[in-house]
């Protein structure tokens, strides 16, 4: 090669060990060949067999350098073909001495066997099965291409996820095979994301790569070097991608750093070496960047041989996760922690240094001077306090003192709303738990809760809150309050074994093996591993989430808030215009210009609009408050009357949350149905045989000689497969429920009980449905049955087991006795596991139903045909369809045991079972051992078991007898039908979020009238793959989303919000808060909610009902509708005087009112009756509209006309009686009109006649405004046609104005001195009562236009 190409050392296929790269076959079928003289091949298992059947290369003996032993000669030259081209490969193998190798550990290391001290690594003999890899593998490659769509995603968890698998897991050869489309995936995800370059970089300064970006690099050789399937993926990358995404150049760019360039070098040399399609470097490169590789290379050539990439150094510790389907030895190994003894307290400054503390994010504090700030900037307050000062500098005092105290009210006011609103972040501060009982060094101690970390052990006694995210790994008889995160006040019974799932979500209510941070226990104890701490944590993501929204206006306070600024702008212009007119027109003296502009001004600021709109929304509060809606945030009432979508719960809210079987569908076709079905109490309700004719049910009797075998077998499976029970309060003022398990018998019905579910409420219904039959859990256990084992339910198998074990039969001499198998769960899981079916049961076949359960040679069980699943399917379909919620029951017995006497143990299903574990090789590592591996050396070193518990035989889920199917049901609420009528009529779009399937959810959707035909139901999983604005644009837009997350709801406000809408939102759980919080309404439920939810919410359900949503989204359009009547009243009212001194002073004029009377006007004509107006009734027909566009300003055109209309007549007719009265008859002649600057009216008016003329007009103006406020009731609707009583605040308002009024004219002194008013005739009275009639007159005929035009006000 020349000089402008330097060599390139190819790997070594030794180098690789059985690394070398597939065919393009993606079965991943391998051959297996021989090695040298020199090699021991210890086994020739196949790649795909899973966890100890993988070989791993290590270090021969005498070799301290080398990690692999070198392989036959005859693979000199390693390729990688194309797509097209064919390959062979091998498989190397090599021997493993563990006895060999123990001289050769450190004495501190003893329980470990690395195979070299340069190559040791603490979780070398850490290795997963193959598919617990994939899987781990393929959670974080869906992450990789979600992060960008996906905020709660972040990138550098997901790769640290990744990396941490390459380490632990992979790397040393334990895996070289791994699915091919989950490696080829990967590469596609990885190469999307290493090309990421820091933001906010200037135009001339060179591209810099992020962390991130560097992590996938490093990922993306290190496979590369481990897995044959990624070679395979990445083989068949055209050059111009990697070309594009690798960015070679900018990794040897100027720019770059030492890491990365060496990273580069590394990877071209891996590329070149391995693929012949790339053997030429220059192709991988942009040709204006060849020449930094190029220098690069030079600098690197140790790189260009290394065949590895370079390390980026820094600890490589387990990620925080949940970790529900590990199991517990697993845990310990990654967390480097023993139950024993814990972690070694030296070992914590590097696992915090890595980890951090174990703190909530610190809520954003404001302080009350900074909230005070706040209300005084407000740019109408501004106003206002300019104005005041103004008027000081003019000795205008009285003036002043008004305006600043409307300035004092206004602040007083906007301060204690947002102090309340602050509440919110106050109460998280709360949450975090200050102490925990830890097990450290072999001894318990009690710490600081922020001390701990990930592998900390952690104990837990009964009333102490859980300190942090933790994978329980003991518990005895542990139940935790979740109520916090999920709203329910029940206590989940915690069990330890994992849970296997596909995928890293699951619901909280789920995750059985864990305890989350802040919540209670509530009984037994337990002890586990943190897994997660602080911002990670499942409240730390919720506090961030709450601490982190933007504090948003509502639309009404966006709305007001540009009025405002508006009509200040237009006071600013009218008050430069007046004094222009006033100085350079009419030459007027310079001071009484200005003051008679600012008295302008301060007619056109609505001074008392704040105060107004406050006390109005407030009214609606305490309104709201009588319909059980708690309003917490003024702003609320108005925003909701303006939704146009309602988000709500399904559970609870538009049903009743009490569940209750409906029905239950026997093997034998027979179908029973349950009266009173959502009562606990045992004594309501009985069991009938269903019939399609109009006879009366037949009831069936509670005896176990009158029930047929299958009811009574399939109501034995919902009692006992069952750990739910129901508590009875016998008495009030027991200090505690006591547990009880009822029967007919057993309830005093001479007490006042009181009854409620413990447990799962789906359980809770099928203990009660047993109840209700006559046969609860006593009766059975009063048999003598007793539970033996269990299979808990997940959400993968989807199927709940219990085994029983029937009591001796002492009627036979060799004391025989029993067990069964009894499983209940999802539907087509219990029908696929089963082998037979119950059929109709020949009269005396058995001597009682239960003799169903005992083996014997004649098998009662008829093999499950095709015809007999259809009929499963349709019933089953036909239960869901009706809104049930359906679960199969079957049942399988179990050998008898006999033989004289009753064996100890329990039976052949508990046999012990020889379990056969092959040790585990130990596998090379490249990292050396860091300070904290040796000292977390002792915890690592323990036995690892990755096998499954193996269930005993006869105990399996298989060869199942299938019994039936119950289906139930949450009722929907009394009137919530009509009320989904009453939203659609009213424009708003009704949304039903629930975690139900979608069937059932569906159902119960088309039973209330939300999924019309022609609509669509979306499961929460298909959610998780569209982006926002992909929901946003679904058409139509769903009315149902089932199977959701919290997660989704907040995806789905945001969603909604992009597309212009205004969502109101409902919640119960501390994880709803986010959603809430981020809804333009979000509402709480006041008896399932959790406190963080109510605090983080606009609104509290005190009943959780969704038909008080509806009252308070009318009422909201009350209060809307209000708030425009008396902003329509201000502004005829302001407007009106502010024509008035404009006509006066281009005829040059005296004005009519001071800057006293203006302000004493204002106060009395506007803000009694305005306040009168906010609790206006609502008009007819105010669910009938649509609801308000959120981009609609404040008024309208429509508006805008009424207020000019308005306001012109009240100007004209006042201007009309104050020049009369000023100019006499002479005002009428065409002189005065043509030359209005040549008549003087001072020498023909006295300052009296003067005063007069003002106090006349003041009097006029202001009844015409009084009246208005009479007239503003409605908008459209004819006055004749209101209840002159309906609104008794309107009656007491004006008069109370009326009176200030004649105060302000007649009380002596006050009239003259204050406000420089005199008393007036009768005569002016009978021109006021003229005013009135032509004011009622044209209010009526404009009312007229706006119905016939149907205009939009």
């Amino acid at each position: 090669m020349t000089e402008d190409n330097p060599p390139i050392a190819h790997p070594d296929p030794a180098s690789l060990g059985n690394q070398l790269p597939l065919s393009n076959t993606p079965n991943n079928q391998h051959e297996h060949a021989g090695t040298g003289a020199t090699e021991t091949i210890v086994g020739s298992n196949d790649s795909n067999s899973g966890d100890s059947n993988n070989n791993t290369v290590h270090a021969m003996e005498g070799d301290s350098h080398a990690t692999t032993a070198p392989a036959t000669s005859g693979h000199k030259n390693l390729s990688f073909a194309n797509k097209n081209q064919g390959v062979s490969h091998h498989e190397a193998h090599y021997h493993h001495d563990h006895q060999d190798q123990v001289e050769e550990i450190p004495t501190v290391l003893t329980a470990v066997a690395p195979s070299t001290v340069e190559g040791y690594s603490i979780y070398s003999n850490i290795k997963d099965g193959k598919a617990s890899i994939e899987h781990q593998i393929e959670i974080n490659v869906v992450d990789l291409f979600d992060v960008q769509s996906n905020k709660e995603i972040s990138l550098e968890e997901v790769l640290d996820g990744l990396r941490y698998v390459m380490e632990y897991r992979i790397k040393g050869g334990r895996y070289p095979s791994l699915d091919y489309d989950i490696m080829k995936r990967l590469a596609d995800g990885l190469l999307m994301n290493m090309g990421n370059t820091e933001k906010k970089r200037r135009v001339r300064q060179s591209q810099k790569l992020t962390e991130e970006a560097d992590v996938a690099f490093q990922l993306f050789g290190e496979f590369i070097l481990e897995v044959q399937e990624f070679r395979q993926a990445v083989g068949e990358k055209p050059v111009s991608d990697l070309r594009h995404f690798l960015k070679l150049d900018v990794r040897c760019g100027s720019g770059s750093t030492v890491q990365q360039q060496q990273a580069a070098v590394a990877l071209i040399a891996l590329l070149t070496g391995i693929y012949p399609q790339f053997s030429d470097w220059k192709e991988l490169v942009k040709s204006d960047g060849q020449s930094d590789v190029q220098k690069s290379m030079k600098e690197h050539a140790d790189f260009v041989k290394a065949e590895k990439m370079p390390e980026l150094g820094g600890l490589i510790l387990a990620p925080e996760a949940l970790c529900f389907d590990r199991r517990i030895k697993r845990c310990l190994k990654m967390y480097r922690t023993s139950l024993e003894t814990g972690l070694p307290s030296e070992a914590i400054p590097a696992l915090q240094e890595h980890y951090g503390k174990n703190v909530l994010p610190e809520p954003p504090r404001v302080s009350t001077l900074k909230m005070i700030i706040n209300q005084l900037t407000d740019f109408i307050v501004l106003m206002l306090i300019a104005v005041a000062i103004l008027m000081a500098a003019t000795e205008e005092f009285i003036s002043m003192a008004v305006l600043l105290i409307v300035v004092v009210l206004n602040t007083i006011i906007g301060f204690v709303q947002e102090y309340k609103a602050g509440k919110a972040l106050d109460a998280l501060t709360k949450l975090s738990v200050p102490r925990a009982q830890v097990l450290r060094d072999g001894e318990t101690s009690v710490i600081n809760s922020e001390e701990l970390v990930p592998g900390d052990i952690v104990i837990l006694e009964e009333g102490e809150s859980v300190p942090a995210d933790l994978r329980l790994a003991e518990v005895s008889q542990l139940e935790i309050i979740e109520s916090i995160l999920t709203g329910e006040s029940v206590a989940v019974s915690k069990d330890p074994k994992e849970i296997k799932t596909l995928t890293r979500k699951l619901p909280l209510g789920d995750c059985k093996g864990n305890a989350f941070m802040s919540t209670v226990v509530a009984k037994g104890r337990g002890k586990g591993i943190v897994v997660r701490t602080g911002r990670l944590t499942e409240m730390g993501k919720i506090s961030a989430a709450i601490t982190g929204a933007p504090k948003q206006l509502t639309p009404v306070q966006r709305k007001l808030a540009l009025l405002g600024k508006i009509l200040v702008l237009f006071a600013i212009l009218l008050c430069a215009a007046m004094a222009c007119i006033m100085i350079l027109w009419h030459k007027r003296d310079t001071k009484e210009s200005l003051l008679t502009a600012l008295s302008l001004a301060v007619s056109v600021i609505p001074e008392g609009l704040v105060a107004v709109v406050t006390v109005t929304m407030a009214m609606g509060v305490r309104r709201m408050a009588a319909r059980s809606a708690i309003v917490r945030t003024l702003p609320a009432v108005e925003t909701l009357g303006s939704v146009t979508f309602i988000c709500s719960d399904k559970t609870g809210t538009l049903t009743e949350g009490k569940m209750g079987a409906a029905e239950l569908w026997t093997s034998d076709g027979s179908a029973y149905g349950f009266t009173e079905s959502t009562s606990l109490d045992p004594n309501k309700g009985d069991v009938f045989l269903k019939n399609n004719s109009d006879i009366t049910p037949e009831i069936i009797e509670k005896s176990i000689d009158k029930v047929p075998a299958q009811m009574l077998i399939s109501l034995m499976v919902s009692s006992l497969c069952n750990n739910s029970s129901v508590v009875q309060d016998i008495d009030e003022k027991a200090s505690k429920d006591v547990a009880v398990a009822v029967s007919t018998q057993d309830v005093d019905t001479s007490k006042a009980v009181e009854w409620k579910g413990i447990g799962d409420p789906t359980e809770v219904a099928l203990v009660v449905a047993a109840q209700k039959a006559g046969f609860p859990k006593s009766y059975f256990h009063g048999l003598g049955y007793s539970r033996v084992y269990e299979q808990a339910f997940d959400s993968e198998r989807k199927v709940m087991s219990v085994v029983y074990k029937a009591p001796v039969d002492t009627s036979k001499v060799d004391g025989e006795h029993y067990e069964f198998v009894l499983a209940k769960g999802a539907p087509e899981e219990i029908l696929n596991r089963c082998v037979g079916f119950l059929p109709p049961i020949a009269s005396g076949a058995v001597s009682s139903p239960l003799d169903v359960l005992k083996p014997s040679e004649t098998d009662l069980a008829t093999p499950v045909t095709e015809d007999f699943y259809d009929q499963v399917t349709d019933a089953s379909g036909r239960m869901a369809d009706n809104g049930l919620r359906v679960l199969g029951l079957a049942y399988k017995r179990v050998k008898v045991n006999g033989g004289g006497t009753v064996d100890e143990g329990l039976g052949d299903g508990l046999d012990h079972v020889n379990k056969v574990k092959e040790e585990k090789e130990v596998a090379s590592s490249t990292l050396k051992p860091t300070k904290l591996d040796m000292i977390t050396a002792a915890n690592v070193a323990q036995a690892d078991d990755d096998d499954e518990e193996e269930i005993p035989p006869g105990y399996t889920e298989s060869d199942l007898v299938f019994l039936g199917l119950i289906g139930l049901i949450d009722p929907a609420r009394a009137g919530v039908k009509e009320s989904v009528r009453i939203c659609k009529e009213a424009g708003i779009t009704v949304v039903m979020i629930t975690g139900d399937h979608i069937k059932t959810a569906s159902a119960i959707a088309k039973e209330l009238g939300i999924l019309e035909e022609g609509g669509r139901a979306i499961k929460g999983e298909e959610l998780d793959l569209l982006s926002e604005q992909a929901i946003a644009e679904l058409k139509p837009f769903p009315n149902v989303f089932a199977r959701v997350s919290p997660d989704n709801k907040l995806k789905l406000v945001t969603a909604l919000q992009s597309r212009g809408e205004s969502a109101a939102m409902t919640g119960d759980g501390v994880n709803d808060a986010p959603a809430i919080k981020a809804a333009n309404v979000g509402v709480a439920m006041g008896i399932a909610g959790t406190d963080i939810t109510k605090q983080a919410a606009d609104i509290v359900l005190a009943n959780d009902n969704f038909n008080t949503i509806v009252e308070a989204v009318e009422e909201g359009r009350r209060v809307f509708d209000n708030i425009l009547k008396f902003i329509v009243y201000l502004l005829s009212c302001n407007c009106a005087e502010i024509f008035l001194f404009l006509l006066c002073a281009m005829v040059n004029v005296e004005l009519p009112f001071t800057v006293i009377m203006i302000l004493w006007a204002n106060i009395i004509a506007d803000v009694p009756p305005a306040m009168a107006l906010g609790v206006e009734p609502a008009e007819a027909g105010l669910m009938k509209r649509n609801p308000r566009s959120p981009k609609r300003g404040v008024l309208t055109k429509a508006s805008l006309s009424v207020i000019i209309f308005q306001s012109m007549v009240m100007t004209l007719m006042t201007f009309g009686v104050y020049m009369h009265q000023v100019y006499g008859k002479i005002v009428l002649t065409p002189k005065v009109l043509q030359h209005p600057e040549s008549y003087d009216y001072k020498e023909t008016i006295t300052e009296s006649q003067l005063r007069y003329a003002q106090s006349e007009a003041f009097a006029f103006l202001t009844t015409l405004q009084l009246l208005q406020g009479f007239l503003s009731r409605t908008m459209k609707t004819s006055v004749f046609k209101t209840n002159f009583f309906g609104n008794p605040w309107m009656i007491y308002g004006v008069m109370t104005s009326f009176c200030l009024m004649l105060l302000g004219i007649f009380v002596p002194g006050f009239n003259t001195k204050v406000l420089e008013l005199v008393p007036v005739t009768g005569i002016s009275w009978a021109k006021i009562a003229v005013g009135c009639v032509i004011q009622l007159t044209l209010s009526e005929i404009e009312k007229l236009v706006l119905r016939i035009t149907g205009s939009t006000l």
